[in-house]
């Protein structure tokens, strides 16, 4: 087959994929989880006038010409309101997040006042202000949409949640991705490697980037280059939404992945890409579960991750293809023409006096160099067949952090 473009890829990937079931987790644990539908306030926030200030509530209209004297008859504190009514010529003393009492309609703020012998004070300066009285509802009101579906459960999400009055949202179950890597050269992370063999860094770094866009990702294992070994780690990942294998995709005598998936079952979509790096990798599904074999080179493997399986992943959690879209920024150096593959540069933003960012590529695009890797936060995207083009001009960018 004729190799697909990285859009054509993308849409063979997400074609057909619904988000995944809702299920009701405790407001403490929802942290950093994908909310499942649009969430409904369920009281009245604020519940009633509340004073934004400490000092007195008095009537607006006993206060217009200055200076006043007013009674004061009680007090009104935060969790414990003045019971009574004001009327001509009182005044309630009252604290910040207190109920406003009946009959009052404006703030008088403490250092406007002095206080004289019985009970008595004086306003001296300055005008009552409604602006010091936060209405009833002026946040939000019982039955106003305070969250969208497809939000991420952040720290300014939870707070308004709980004063919405939720102590549990429904939220998408996390998708499970398991990461099999395979080759008989590979030896676990903290392990020396023997002759001819290397460390298996690729499931540490699948496993946290796929953590952080909002999956659940297991880690079965190094699958031996045998058939029996490599089908034994697939049957052992069966209830995961998601297969990630790396290496092992392409067509040489060891290569086993697309021989296993086609004994279990798995019909086969691609396994050819115009990309780099990043080419020999492969996509299909069994029974709703999705099947990508990713590259065995570090590199390739992260690329791949977030062009292909982060999507994947926003998508069975009901999360809004813009929020994993590429921005565009100026290239800070002249770019060379590209060839036929589409081309994931690892790059750096940095940000401009005005504001903006621009971005700049490393100066080295070795694929087999785990190091400019670390180093870059995005991907500097150059679609296939691209001009040379000279600094300033604006590419699309991805993003590789959250």
């Amino acid at each position: 087959m004729a190799a697909l473009t990285v859009a054509q890829a993308l849409a063979h990937i997400l074609a057909g994929v619904s988000p995944l079931p809702a299920q009701s987790v405790p407001l403490v644990q929802a942290a950093g989880r994908i909310l499942a539908a649009d969430l409904h306030a369920r009281l009245t926030q604020p519940p009633f006038d509340a004073s934004a200030m400490d000092g007195y509530a008095v009537r607006a209209s006993d206060v217009a010409s200055l200076p006043a004297r007013l009674q004061v008859i009680g007090e009104a504190a935060a969790g414990r309101g003045f019971g009574g009514e004001i009327s001509v010529g009182e005044a309630v003393r009252i604290f910040t997040g207190a109920p406003v009492p009946t009959g009052a309609d404006a703030i008088v703020i403490q250092e406007n006042t002095r206080a004289i012998a019985g009970n008595m004070i004086d306003v001296c300066d300055g005008q009552p202000d409604h602006a010091h009285i936060r209405p009833r509802g002026g946040d939000f009101t019982n039955g106003d949409r305070l969250l969208e579906a497809g939000r991420i459960l952040d720290a300014r999400a939870l707070t308004l949640a709980a004063a919405g009055g939720h102590a549990a949202l429904d939220v998408r179950r996390r998708p499970v991705v398991a990461i099999i890597a395979t080759g008989d050269e590979l030896v676990p992370p903290g392990q020396a490697p023997g002759p001819d063999q290397i460390v298996s860094s690729n499931p540490v770094g699948l496993a946290a980037m796929l953590q952080a866009f909002g999956a659940e990702p297991r880690v079965i294992g190094i699958a031996r280059d045998t058939m029996d070994d490599l089908l034994a780690k697939l049957e052992a990942a069966a209830d995961a939404d998601i297969i990630v294998t790396t290496g092992g995709a392409s067509v040489g005598d060891h290569d086993l992945v697309r021989p296993a998936l086609a004994q279990l079952g798995v019909t086969l979509d691609f396994w050819k890409l115009a990309m780099r790096p990043g080419k020999p990798m492969l996509f299909g599904r069994r029974a709703g579960q999705s099947y990508l074999g990713l590259p065995g080179n570090p590199v390739s493997a992260l690329i791949t991750c977030r062009v292909f399986v982060v999507p994947l992943v926003a998508a069975l959690l009901g999360r809004p293809a813009t929020a994993l879209a590429a921005l565009t920024a100026p290239a800070t150096v002249p770019l060379e023409a590209n060839g036929p593959r589409q081309h994931y540069m690892r790059a750096c933003l940095n940000a401009l006096a005005d504001g903006g960012l621009a971005v700049t590529p490393m100066p080295n695009q070795d694929s087999s160099l785990l190091t400019p890797m670390a180093a870059a936060d995005c991907l500097l995207m150059r679609p296939a067949n691209a001009p040379a083009v000279p600094a300033g001009t604006r590419v699309p960018v991805l993003r590789l952090d959250f």
